[in-house]
């Protein structure tokens, strides 16, 4: 942005989407705000760190979801790797879960895709001021929801069993002996309120908390 000595800085934003269409619009929306400018997309979570360490955006704007590895992952590797860029989650899973993860991830922001795009400029625009920008329903749901009860462990376990594998299969992934998987999947399907191994890991992620 060009302008005088009093001109406001531009902020350099990274976004990182799956969806080509929704990343292309989002990068138009936000480019048509005047101090907002996009210098990098990315298309998969496990692009995200080397994207922030190459572009130096001022904010990261990342999805959830993503090939590779998850916006969350990105989020808290970044916090350590690049803890000058501010991370902002935008996602169309508005989960509980998701929320205390990001925000435990060193998030300055969390918002659902549902919202209008001057809402979006103008939480960019607060994470870079250093406030806490979170979707005020989702905050509400959060505090209401409780903590995620799986333990790290647990949710690793009900993460890899995800694809269908076996107990064999899940033992050799995470080098655990089989009697430990089971104990660690039965545990999980305890805390989730569920009837076997397919409802906990669905339950789990409807709650946010895979």
């Amino acid at each position: 942005m060009s302008g005088g000595p009093g001109a406001a800085k531009t902020i350099r934003v990274l976004l990182a989407e799956d969806q080509g269409m929704m990343r292309g619009a989002l990068a138009l929306l936000l480019g048509m705000e005047e101090d907002i400018e996009v210098v990098a997309q990315v298309a998969a979570g496990d692009a995200i760190v080397a994207a922030v360490l190459r572009h130096e955006p001022d904010v990261a704007l990342l999805d959830i979801e993503l090939p590779g590895a998850s916006g969350l992952d990105a989020a808290e590797e970044l916090r350590t790797r690049a803890p000058d860029c501010r991370v902002l989650i935008l996602t169309t899973f508005g989960r509980p879960g998701y929320l205390r993860r990001a925000l435990e991830a060193g998030a300055s922001g969390f918002l659902v895709k549902d919202g209008p795009v001057e809402e979006l400029a103008a939480a960019v625009r607060r994470v870079l001021a250093g406030e806490t920008v979170v979707d005020p329903a989702l905050a509400t749901a959060a505090l209401t929801a409780g903590p995620n009860p799986l333990t790290p462990r647990e949710r690793e376990v009900l993460t890899a069993s995800v694809d269908g594998a076996t107990v064999a299969d899940i033992a050799g992934r995470l080098r655990l002996s089989e009697s430990t998987v089971r104990n660690y999947l039965s545990s999980a399907i305890g805390k989730t309120g569920t009837r076997n191994r397919a409802e906990a890991v669905r339950e789990a992620r409807q709650q946010g908390w895979l």
